[in-house]
């Protein structure tokens, strides 16, 4: 097979296009993707991956959180209705000089309906919920870029799989091509008396061996396939092709080993950033249950009194009433005090979340830039064995076309030449996903919205 260049370096400046990709199509879950690049594939998958739609409504959820918890501000407006018959009428007695007298208090039927409305003035918990706002909807559109970034990293990884493993099964292709003229021409001699037997049935095994890798590079492929599809949320029942466009990138090659660390470009560390401002919202909070709260209220009462249930609605006696509540709390056996304490050491706990975090970043950026300079040499290495191992196959087989070198030798020249063009797709690969890797380090594979 013959690597063309050109498609070498477009596969492996592909995580660096990533980084400029824009969100914001509409998902439509009935497209078929065919001939698709891997932009079309990952824009498919940042819409209709069943991941990230759950991230997009954990965010919705939370914005209906939000403002049902801020909707306290408002009014609150609530309305009753009651009914009671009195079985037993109150009695009381009235007495007047040396004469007293039973009095029976109300009527054997009353109703009231009434309507009220409240209003908050000042409240700690409302206080919170308006300031702790912006971080909540901060903190659900970080977990939404998280899983898009982990989108764009699974669904390249898979599409690099598939894209060697076509190349893979190219190799296997060419080097059937090869062996099954290698078994015709050893079973010439063989037939016409120059060689024995053993050469073509050498050159056998090893057709009917490639034929097996075929087979089984056949059926890895339709699996990869099926991971794909399923990475992306495509239907398993819709034609499914991929394809590239061979192009030059020879600037883009190479990562920048240089690239200074900045942990606020990682949405991991940014989340526990958001996770503490929350938290120290929670610890003003709990300072504040020490404050009065002061609300407000008016209500209307119709009533309605009868000793007879048919006349019961015929009068009203209505009433109404304004008001205003301070509530001011003296005394909670100490709760409040050992609450602002848990939410200052829980403030200390996410420092040290954060200095852990940031330990790990450091240890996964040198974990990944160490597997991507090896991987880097590794197929630097196995690029010059792959023109090497071509050079020496086709001496050997000049060489043993003219009867200089045995049939052994030729196959293991093809053994060799198999070889060195397999581990260099494997250490492509490797390559392709450690910078891929070193990228999500680094913070800096970022999908606009």
């Amino acid at each position: 097979m013959r690597l063309h260049l050109s498609f070498l370096m477009f596969l492996l400046s592909l995580p660096v296009v990533l980084c400029s990709l824009a969100f914001g199509q509409t998902g439509d879950q009935n497209k078929v993707l065919t001939n698709a690049s891997l932009q079309e594939v990952i824009n498919y998958a940042l819409v209709n991956k069943p991941g990230v739609k759950q991230a997009l409504i954990d965010e919705e959820i939370g914005e209906r959180d939000i403002k049902s918890a801020l909707s306290g501000w408002l009014p609150q407006i609530k309305g009753s209705a009651a009914y009671n018959y009195n079985l037993k009428q109150q009695q009381s007695t009235l007495t007047i000089g040396d004469e007293t007298s039973l009095l029976i208090l109300g009527t054997k039927h009353t109703s009231n309906f009434s309507l009220q409305a409240d209003q908050k003035f000042l409240d700690a918990g409302l206080i919170q919920a308006s300031k702790a706002a912006k971080f909540y909807r901060l903190q659900y559109k970080e977990s939404t870029e998280n899983a898009r970034i982990n989108t764009v990293v699974e669904v390249s990884k898979a599409y690099f799989d598939i894209l060697t493993s076509r190349e893979q099964l190219n190799i296997i292709n060419e080097t059937i091509v090869r062996l099954e003229k290698q078994f015709k021409d050893a079973r010439a001699q063989y037939d016409v008396g120059l060689v024995d037997k053993t050469d073509y049935q050498r050159a056998q095994i090893s057709l009917s061996n490639s034929k097996a890798d075929r087979k089984r590079a056949e059926e890895l492929l339709k699996y990869k396939y099926a991971y794909l599809k399923q990475t992306i949320g495509y239907s398993s029942d819709k034609d499914f092709s991929l394809n590239f466009e061979a192009m030059r990138m020879e600037n883009e090659v190479l990562l920048d080993t240089n690239q200074a660390r900045n942990y606020e470009n990682r949405v991991e560390y940014r989340l526990l950033q958001t996770q503490k401002q929350l938290q120290h919202l929670n610890t003003t909070y709990n300072k504040w249950t020490f404050l009065p709260s002061i609300s407000g209220f008016i209500n209307y009462n119709w009533n309605y009194q009868n000793n007879t249930f048919s006349n019961l609605y015929d009068r009203n006696f209505p009433s109404s009433l304004f008001g205003l509540t301070l509530d001011i709390p003296i005394f909670q056996g100490t709760k409040r005090i050992q609450e602002v304490r848990k939410s200052e050491l829980q403030e200390r706990r996410i420092d040290l979340d954060l200095l852990n975090t940031k330990n790990q970043i450091n240890t996964q950026y040198e974990q990944a830039i160490a597997t991507y300079k090896a991987n880097l040499n590794d197929w630097k290495t196995t690029l010059a064995n792959v023109e090497l191992s071509k050079q020496v196959y086709n001496v050997i087989k000049q060489q043993y076309d003219e009867g200089i070198k045995t049939y052994l030798d030729l196959m293991t020249a093809e053994t060799d030449l198999r070889t060195t063009q397999l581990n260099y797709l494997n250490s492509l690969y490797s390559l392709l996903s450690s910078k891929l890797d070193v990228q999500q380090a680094l913070g800096t594979i970022i999908v606009n919205q």
